[in-house]
């Protein structure tokens, strides 16, 4: 087989990029095209060609071996790209484009927004390569850009005194595959990890319910001292065989790619309770089940007017959402606390902060 062409824009180009996903430095050569354009998506760190009268898009031309044409055929089509084949005097070469992209690519807005998401998705994907589907992975391009936007979080300095100081080959991975993937994933593991007496411990078998970041925020009203909460069906209790599978919580949601998790609580609230937040207060970010799940939590207290109108029915039908709002006074909150009512971590664990917190937050009651 010969080599083929292949012209890539945007953030394709990022040389980091080309190099997880290409397992090689390839050189290439810069060109203008005619008729086409470089754009990104306003959600994802998706950049492709579009064609365009008029205009006129800086490409890199690659000429590559079959090996590493069959990974960036891969990785673009795990993206949703679609391949296109244009006559150049170089020779035929082929473009990968996307349906709908509604922004033209700023280079500068992607490397600061996109570009480490980009790349912990790209090795997400390149991981699969040879084991999995492009149009697997396609599908499923929502819950791994989360789950990629987890990891650029992830890899944040955070506080160390007296826990181990991790070392980058202290984790040794012999496989790992997912056997389980749609709106959620599987990971299962073949690992050993370093021992507290320096050495490797027996390889072990570990799953990992991947699920990516998300906040909680809970409306406080110090003016009134009450808050809001909000009541809605979960599939988790119902699957433990609770007999009252609706639960009482904050407001919640995952962080968007691409978003902060302030906005992500932000935006939330509106979704699941009509509230625009004023002052966010952090309470905490932790692991609510380290042992098997992914999933981080940032948790918040927003000061926020809670007049007696405020509460509702709310949710995003394509979400299948169907989210009732209560407005009850703090008093209330930590009884339902004590007595069980309240039976999900995030919401004791808030209620618990703003217990102390109080007394400071309150005009007048510190």
């Amino acid at each position: 087989m010969t080599d083929s062409l292949h012209l890539l824009a945007g953030g394709l180009i990022d040389p980091a990029l080309l190099r997880l996903v290409l397992g090689a430095d390839v050189a290439g050569q810069s060109l203008l095209l005619d008729g086409f354009v470089a754009r990104m998506r306003p959600d994802a760190p998706t950049t492709t060609l579009c064609p365009q009268t008029d205009s006129r898009a800086e490409v890199l031309a690659l000429r590559l071996p079959p090996d590493l044409a069959a990974r960036l055929v891969f990785y673009a089509e795990s993206l949703g790209l679609t391949g296109a084949m244009l006559d150049l005097p170089l020779g035929p070469a082929q473009i990968h484009q996307l349906g709908a992209a509604d922004l033209p690519f700023d280079a500068t807005h992607w490397a600061e927004r996109w570009q480490a998401i980009a790349l912990a998705l790209a090795g997400d994907i390149m991981a699969a390569y040879g084991t999995t589907q492009a149009i697997t992975l396609a599908r499923r391009q929502g819950p791994m850009l989360v789950r990629a936007a987890g990891r650029v979080r992830a890899a944040q300095p955070s506080a160390l005194t007296r826990r181990h100081r991790a070392a980058p080959d202290d984790v040794q991975v012999t496989h790992r595959q997912t056997p389980y993937s749609a709106f959620f994933a599987v990971e299962e593991y073949d690992l050993a990890w370093r021992q507290f007496d320096g050495r490797f411990g027996q390889p072990a078998n570990r799953a990992v319910f991947l699920s990516g970041d998300a906040v909680t925020v809970l409306p406080y009203d110090p003016i009134r001292d009450r808050v809001l909460l909000i009541d809605q069906f979960r599939a988790g209790p119902f699957a433990r065989g609770d007999a009252q599978p609706w639960l009482l919580e904050a407001i919640a949601g995952r962080i968007d790619p691409g978003e902060t998790p302030e906005q992500a609580a932000r935006r939330e609230a509106v979704e699941e309770a009509g509230l625009e937040l004023t002052a966010l207060l952090p309470v905490a970010g932790y692991y609510p089940t380290p042992g098997a799940n992914s999933e981080f939590l940032y948790s918040y207290v927003a000061l926020t007017d809670l007049p007696d109108d405020k509460s509702g029915i709310f949710g995003l039908e394509a979400e299948a959402e169907d989210i009732r709002t209560h407005i009850l006074p703090f008093a209330e909150l930590m009884e339902m606390v004590a007595s069980g009512e309240a039976s999900n971590a995030p919401l004791i664990l808030t209620a618990l902060w703003l217990q102390r917190e109080r007394p400071h937050l309150r005009p007048g009651k510190s």
